[in-house]
């Protein structure tokens, strides 16, 4: 499977201050629900994948002994599968939303889709209101990854924030106020690799709002953190939805999905699977069975 590389950062908190943001999303409450700010309809997605077990079979009557596994994938035809199968959701401002399921049951590759970073095939997604092509989706939804350290470019923390544009006087200040209010102003001046796993999470969600991204989606944002760090990164990810944000939060960690999130959404095979309020550890243990 070929997907376009993603670029995204990552995010914790320790008494951070909400930071003051240029869009006008205003939710009630964190569970307060507004209007829709997320809208999807029936997207999706299908890459052309290598028939493995094809190309087994197929090398079985090959002499020659140094072929291996790269020459029999090169020798394997090619088979499409849909990845993304006719999925609709809507998600109100201020909601916090669990993306739960299988593994390899679309759950990366919805988020990525979200983002614009892969295209559709088909469906729509709306913002606002607002139906907009991948390419226009870019920075006002933002995906970031698991992988944080494949992410992160910048020379230093408050660097970061300002790549890919021209660091203005009014730009630094911004990104000045976000790092304040995540918690990592004192550390704008070290180079991210030498961040704790949580820094680097709240670095991520940094990067989001310097974009202004109305939607932000989380693909396992607490993997790899301690409990403090966790506890930390949930308390980040509620203030950023009290805002009036979409929080879209690709999790298997129990723990943080029921201490922060409003719903469920169960993936199975491409398709929503169930999308029910979360309310206790228990109802989730049984959407991600």
């Amino acid at each position: 499977m070929e997907e376009k590389p993603a670029i995204a950062h990552e995010a914790v908190d320790h008494g951070a201050q909400p930071v003051h943001h240029h869009h006008s999303h205003a939710a009630t409450s964190r569970h307060g629900h507004g209007h829709h700010l997320l809208t999807v309809e029936d997207l999706s997605v299908s890459f052309l994948m290598y028939d493995e077990e094809a190309a087994a079979t197929r090398a079985q009557g090959d002499s020659r002994a140094d072929r291996g596994r790269l020459g029999r994938y090169l020798d394997a035809p090619q088979r499409e599968v849909e990845v993304i199968r006719s999925l609709s959701l809507s998600v109100h401002e201020g909601e916090i939303v669990a993306v739960v399921g299988p593994n390899a049951t679309g759950k990366s590759t919805l988020g990525k889709l979200l983002a614009g970073l892969v295209k559709e095939d088909g469906g729509t997604v709306r913002v606002e209101g607002k139906k907009l092509a991948s390419g226009r989706r870019r920075g006002r939804i933002w995906y970031i990854m698991q992988d944080l350290d494949s992410q992160l470019f910048g020379e230093s923390v408050r660097d970061e924030l300002l790549c890919g544009q021209k660091a203005t006087p009014e730009r630094t200040a911004r990104a000045d106020e976000v790092l304040d209010a995540l918690g990592l102003g004192a550390l704008a001046d070290r180079h991210p690799a030498t961040l704790s796993g949580g820094q680097k999470q709240r670095l991520a969600l940094g990067v989001a709002l310097m974009h202004d991204a109305s939607v932000i989606v989380l693909d396992e944002p607490t993997s790899g953190l301690d409990g403090k760090s966790m506890r930390s990164v949930g308390r980040q990810i509620e203030k950023l939805a009290h805002e009036g944000r979409v929080i879209l939060m690709i999790t298997h960690d129990v723990e943080c999905a029921v201490a922060t999130c409003d719903r469920v959404l169960h993936l199975r095979d491409g398709r929503v699977a169930q999308d029910v309020p979360l309310r206790d550890a228990e109802e989730l243990l049984a959407a991600m069975r």
